[in-house]
């Protein structure tokens, strides 16, 4: 990967408590997969930078090197990797995703 697409990732990543690589943005995700976590994150009322991977191949590949995940979307929170998409639905089901966004300080819904 080019030290400038690793930059970038990382500064997306430094500069976003919640940070969603995915396929489409927020309000038009392009894939059922980026869909889905962001309507997790929006039913949690948690504010996130959605990055278009699809608007940069670059940013695309580099995301799946970066985190040695091999798929899209990909969820980030205070600069930890979570998981794609079924890990993210996985832990919304058992409440852990609420925990750790909890334990890290960002705001979601209250019960």
């Amino acid at each position: 990967m080019e030290e400038k697409t690793k930059s970038e990732i990382q500064n997306h990543i430094e500069n976003n408590d919640v940070c969603l690589f995915m396929k489409g943005t927020p309000d038009a995700p392009q894939c059922g997969f980026s869909m889905a976590v962001s309507n997790i994150l929006k039913i949690l009322e948690v504010h996130y930078k959605g990055i278009n991977v699809l608007e940069d191949q670059s940013i695309r590949e580099g995301i799946k090197v970066f985190s040695d995940w091999p798929t899209i979307p990909q969820l980030y929170v205070k600069k930890e990797f979570v998981g794609g998409c079924d890990i993210v639905k996985e832990m919304y089901e058992s409440g852990e995703l609420k925990k750790i966004l909890l334990d890290k300080g960002i705001n979601i819904k209250k019960d």
